[in-house]
């Protein structure tokens, strides 16, 4: 159990992911996380803002410049997106009747049910931007069978906005800042805390209340 406790430990530290998986790695967590309901706990945020310092420190990561690193990566936060639309058109309402397990939390899938309630179709984009909303919302797309074309306007753009967002955003303070890169833990830490309080937060005491799965 304890290497397991420690390989959770490593995946969701953003310093490991760059040093140990490389572009790869990060590819296939934002993928997961954007799409995979097991991958809701990977640290996206702080992991794309990671990702720019590093780059304005070695110019690369596996031998891609900061612009090729951002384009993939927006590729793999698309797909990750069409892979959670498709799972939620099949799964269906089955998910709701879900029991809770270590890798899925009902009330997760509850609070991206009610942020696409509030906010329709700009959902999408709006919610690439909040922990643990950004891995449901694709998937209740789906279980409310969105318009696929409407979807995929809303899935590119917030792809876009978010991935652009944040490893510029490291990259170009890392350049600004050199001595930036020296307090990367406080870093992550602030945004973790800026990230996902509100969402905590709302979590915690959000009054109980399961969509009707019909």
């Amino acid at each position: 159990m304890d290497q397991y406790w420690e390989l959770f430990k490593h995946l969701i530290n953003p310093q490991w992911i760059l040093e140990h998986g490389g572009l790869w790695l990060l590819i296939f967590i934002i993928f997961a996380e954007t799409g995979l309901f097991i991958g809701f706990f990977f640290p996206g945020d702080s992991l794309l803002f990671v990702t720019g310092m590093t780059l304005s420190i070695n110019n690369h990561i596996s031998g891609m410049n900061v612009w090729e690193v951002t384009v993939l990566v927006i590729l793999a936060g698309i797909l990750g997106n069409y892979a959670g639309f498709w799972f939620g058109k099949k799964s269906g309402p089955l998910l709701f009747k879900r029991e809770d397990s270590l890798l899925f939390k009902k009330r997760h899938l509850v609070a991206a049910h009610e942020f696409y309630e509030k906010y329709g179709g700009g959902a999408i984009v709006f919610a690439r931007f909040l922990p643990f909303i950004r891995t449901f919302a694709p998937i209740v797309a789906g279980i409310v069978r969105m318009d696929f074309k409407k979807f995929s306007v809303f899935n590119m753009i917030g792809s876009v906005a978010w991935v652009s967002s944040m490893v510029l955003a490291g990259y170009f303070l890392g350049k600004a800042i050199p001595g930036l890169q020296e307090h990367l833990e406080l870093i992550v830490l602030a945004i973790i805390l800026l990230t996902t309080g509100p969402i905590l937060v709302k979590l915690l005491f959000r009054k109980k209340k399961v969509p009707n799965a019909s």
